[in-house]
C-alpha cells in the first residue's frame, strides 16, 4: 500500500510539473491572442499601435551600420484649423511633410514621440511590392506572369493553383477571403489568430480552397495575396523576407532606425502587415518612389518597375480607386498621384507633380465610415496645393 501511495504522489508531481510547463509554454500563445482581441480597443490601440512587438512575435530588418541619410529642413508649413480638427477627427499619431525633399512638417500626437516604429499594417504591402521588383530585375524571378505555383509549389491543388504573380499583385486572384476586420469569423481576422498562437502563414494560405473567380478577371481587396508574393520571393530565393528586405531596400535607404517585422511561429515575416518603422523612416520610402525609385545616391528600385506599379493595372471597377502593383491611385485618377495606405489611417501620399511626400500614422477607429479615405487624401492635396 504504501508503495502504491508513493508512486501516486510522483505520478501527481510528475502531472503537476508537466501542467506548470504547460502553462508557461502556453502563457505567451495566450497572451498573443488577448493582444489580439484588444488590439483595437479605445484605451490601447494607440498603445498598442507603436509597440506591437511587445505583444507579438517579431524579427529584425537590420538597417545596417552606414550613415543615416539626412532630410534637410525647408521653411516650416503650419496647419490651419482644418488640419488641426483632421488630426483631432481621426487620432493621427504622427505627420510629416517633404516638399522636394525637405521636411517642412513635423509633428506626434496622442502621447507618441518620434523614435516610435509604428505598425504600417498596408503600407507594407508596398514594400514587398518594391521587393519584388529589384528581384525581377536581378532574375531571380523571371517574369510576373509565371504562375506562382512554378516558384511555391505547395500551392499546388488549392485556390491559388492557376494564378500568377501579376494576378496577386494586383490583387485579382479570385481567390475567396473576408476581409471584414470587424467580424470576429472573418478570414482576417481568423488569420490574426493564427499569427497570435504561433501558427503557419505558409499552412494558412495553402489551406484556402475557395475562388469567386477566374485568376485576372475580377478585383478584390484579398490580403493573402500579398502573402502569396512573399512565398513566391521566398520559393525563389531560398531566403527570408527580412534580411532580403534589409540588403535589398532598407541597408540602402539609410534610415534612422532598423525595422521590424511581425512573424508567425516559424518566424516567416507578416509581410501583408507587420512591418513597423518610424514616421520619418516612412517617409523617406515616399521620397525614394517620387524620386523613380532612386534615394542616397543610388538607384534602389528599378524606375521601370515604379513606373509601373505605380498606375492603375488591376480590374477595378469605373469610380473606384486605382490599384497597381500593391500601391493605390485616387479614383479621380491625376497622373503621378499614389499612396500606399493601411487600415486605421496609415499612409504614404506621393504627388510627383508638386513634388510633395506625406506620412502619416493614426489609430483611427471609425477609418472605415463612409467619406474618410477620401477626405483623407483631399486634405494631403491641401497640404500639397499649399506648399
Amino acid at each position: 500500500m504504501r508503495h502504491i501511495f508513493k508512486y501516486f504522489a510522483q505520478a501527481i508531481l510528475i502531472l503537476a510539473i508537466v501542467a506548470i510547463a504547460i502553462g508557461i509554454w502556453k502563457r505567451e500563445e495566450l497572451k498573443r491572442l488577448i493582444a489580439v482581441r484588444t488590439l483595437f480597443t479605445e484605451d490601447k490601440i494607440v498603445t498598442n499601435f507603436s509597440g506591437m512587438n511587445a505583444a507579438f512575435l517579431s524579427v529584425d530588418v537590420p538597417r545596417g551600420d552606414g550613415p543615416v541619410t539626412a532630410i534637410t529642413v525647408g521653411d516650416a508649413m503650419a496647419l490651419d484649423s482644418e488640419m488641426k480638427q483632421w488630426i483631432k477627427d481621426r487620432t493621427v499619431t504622427s505627420l510629416v511633410v517633404l516638399k522636394d525633399g525637405a521636411m517642412v512638417h513635423e509633428s506626434y500626437y496622442q502621447g507618441t514621440d518620434p523614435d516610435d516604429l509604428r505598425i504600417s499594417w498596408s503600407i507594407a504591402k508596398s514594400y514587398l511590392s518594391a521587393l519584388l521588383g529589384v528581384l525581377l530585375e536581378e532574375g531571380a524571378i523571371a517574369s510576373i506572369d509565371d504562375p506562382v505555383t512554378q516558384y511555391a509549389s505547395s500551392l499546388k491543388g488549392g485556390a491559388y493553383d492557376g494564378a500568377s504573380i501579376r494576378n496577386v499583385l494586383n490583387m485579382a486572384s479570385g481567390v475567396t477571403f473576408d476581409e471584414d476586420y470587424l467580424d470576429q469569423s472573418s478570414d482576417i481576422n481568423k488569420m490574426g489568430r493564427v499569427l497570435a498562437l504561433g501558427g503557419s502563414m505558409d499552412g494558412f494560405a495553402v489551406n484556402l480552397s475557395e475562388t469567386f473567380a477566374e485568376p485576372g478577371t475580377e478585383w478584390q481587396y484579398v490580403s493573402i495575396d500579398t502573402h502569396i508574393i512573399s512565398m513566391v520571393i521566398r520559393g525563389a530565393t531560398g531566403r527570408e523576407i527580412a534580411p532580403l528586405l534589409s540588403e535589398k531596400i532598407i541597408k540602402p535607404m539609410g534610415l534612422e532606425a532598423s525595422p521590424y517585422y511581425l512573424t508567425d511561429g516559424n518566424g516567416v515575416s507578416f509581410v501583408l502587415g507587420g512591418l513597423n518603422l518610424r514616421t520619418r523612416d516612412y517617409a523617406r520610402m515616399g521620397q525614394m518612389f517620387l524620386q523613380n525609385g532612386a534615394y542616397n545616391f543610388q538607384q534602389i528600385v528599378p524606375a521601370d518597375w515604379v513606373a509601373v506599379s505605380t498606375v492603375p493595372s488591376a480590374p477595378t471597377s469605373a469610380g473606384e480607386y486605382g490599384y497597381g502593383y500593391q500601391w493605390w491611385m485616387p479614383s479621380d485618377g491625376r497622373e503621378g498621384e499614389f499612396l500606399a495606405r493601411g487600415v486605421y489611417g496609415q499612409y504614404i501620399y506621393i504627388n510627383r507633380p508638386l513634388g510633395v511626400v506625406i506620412a502619416s500614422n493614426a489609430a483611427d477607429r471609425k477609418f472605415r465610415e463612409a467619406g474618410v479615405s477620401d477626405y483623407n487624401v483631399e486634405i494631403f492635396r491641401k497640404i500639397a496645393e499649399g506648399l
